[in-house]
Parts: C-alpha cells; structure tokens; sequence
C-alpha cells in the first residue's frame, strides 16, 4: 500500500491544534465576559450571586448556600441597607449558614475565597493585620446578623417540599416516561436561581416549590398523567389538600389563585425565569 506524503499527514495534525487552540482560546474570552466585578455594585441579585458563586468555590452543599442566601435577604430586609458592607454581610451569612448545616467550611477559607472572588487575582490573605482585622469583622457580624434576625436562622426551605413532590410525580409518571425529562434537575435549578431575589421570602417553601416544578414542566411541554381522572384539576393540588392548607396557601387562597392561573402578576415567581 502507498504511504501517504507525511507533509499531508503533519498539516491535517496542525489543522486540528490550531482548531483545538481556536477553541480555548474561544472558551476562556467567554470565561472572561461572563465574569462579574462585584466592586461595582452591591445591590440583592449582585451579593446573591457573589454567595453562590463563593459557595461553589468552597464546595458547599447547596442547602448551605441556599441558607446562606435566605439570611442574606432578610438581614436586608429588617436592616438600613446603607448602613452595612453588604459583602461582608455576606460572607459572614455563608459561615453562619455553614455551621447551621453542619457543612465543615472553615472561617480562614471563607475569608480567602469571599476576597479572591470580589477582588479578581488577589493574593491569598497572609497572617496580619489586614486577616486579624477581616476575621474580627466577620465573627462580630456574624453576632449582628443573629441578634437582627432574633436568632431565627434556620429557616424552612422549598428543598424538602421539592423532593417530596418529585418522588410523587415520578411514580405517576413511571420510570420510563420519567427518564425522558431533566424534570428533577431543571427544579432544582430553578429554586437555587430563585435564592437571588429577596422574593424568595414572601412565599410559603411548599407553594414555592410546586412554583418551581409547574413552570419546568411547561418548559418541557410535559403533561402530568392521569390529570384526565382528576376534574380538569391542577396536578399540584392534591399536594394542597388536608388540615395545612389554610395554613400554607392563605385565609383567602390568593397564593393558590396565583398558581392555579398562571397569571402575569408582577409579584408571582413564575415571571423572574421569563
């Protein structure tokens, strides 16, 4: 057999590292654009972000982060916003949240990391006065964010409601049928993406995360079996059912209403993932 001209052979091999090269160098602009300066602002969505993004560096479980996040917007919300460096607030919420989950984040960890992150290419913090002076800030306001939030912190979250409800739905489904669709994921998603509004304190955690899985199986166009059998019902509503649902939905059922119509209510949850 004829050998091939190796010219030919070493110019297709150049082709594909130049190809290769295209393609990180194209990955890593992309890198570049999508990262945040978090020196440029401080508002709720911003400092949720700089949270999870914190978070993810550490190798938090969600659930710390998703704490982190509530404690975040309710120490706003009872507190003069002015009056506080929200990042600090901020890391001094993830090491709170951190120890309430019983998620092994050390302090010297959440300092480099929440320093790194809000100032790009920062050295790690060296033992002086600058690390004594950060820690000092973040154990005192960690005693702050307490007494702000009259030692209430360890709120009720969606995720339990969520995973109750997505155990019920794939026995509805099958597990064949159930496969064919990130269901599960995309809900998941959808909730931790919900944790960087302040909104995220005005619903009850079970309506929330029914909110959550109503709009992933919009997105997917999925249909709930068996809805047929149930008079043209929401497939949510049998979670609604029973002696707390006065409790969770409300004396006068507006929350229900919202969630049953789907309507554009500008204060619905469904309206921040359009």
């Amino acid at each position: 057999m004829r050998e091939r001209p190796r010219h030919r052979r070493n110019s297709k091999m150049m082709d594909v590292i130049d190809v290769l090269a295209m393609q990180r160098e194209k990955r890593s602009s992309l890198q570049k654009s999508i990262t945040m300066d978090y020196t440029s602002s401080n508002d709720s969505f911003t400092v949720a972000r700089f949270i999870f993004e914190c978070g993810m560096k550490l190798e938090a479980h969600p659930l710390t982060v998703a704490t982190a996040a509530t404690l975040y917007h309710r120490f706003i919300r009872e507190s003069t916003a002015k009056a506080y460096d929200h990042y600090l607030i901020a890391a001094t919420c993830l090491y709170l949240a951190a120890k309430i989950k019983d998620d092994l984040l050390k302090i010297r960890d959440v300092m480099n990391v929440a320093s790194n992150t809000l100032h790009r290419g920062s050295q790690p913090l060296e033992l002086g006065d600058q690390y004594w002076s950060i820690r000092d800030a973040i154990v005192q306001a960690e005693l702050l964010v307490m007494r702000m939030l009259k030692f209430h912190v360890n709120p009720v979250h969606p995720h339990k409601y969520l995973l109750h409800y997505l155990r019920s739905l794939q026995a509805w489904f099958g597990e064949d049928e159930w496969s064919k669709y990130p269901v599960a994921k995309t809900s998941m998603a959808l909730l931790q993406d919900f944790h960087h509004v302040p909104a995220i304190l005005d619903y009850p955690p079970n309506l929330i995360a029914i909110a959550c899985i109503n709009l992933t199986l919009q997105i997917y166009g999925v249909v709930v079996p068996l809805m047929d059998e149930c008079d043209q019902l929401p497939w949510f509503n049998v979670f609604l059912q029973g002696s707390h649902q006065g409790e969770a939905v409300g004396n006068n059922g507006e929350d229900h209403e919202l969630l049953r119509s789907g309507t554009r209510d500008p204060r619905c949850p469904l309206n921040l993932f359009e």
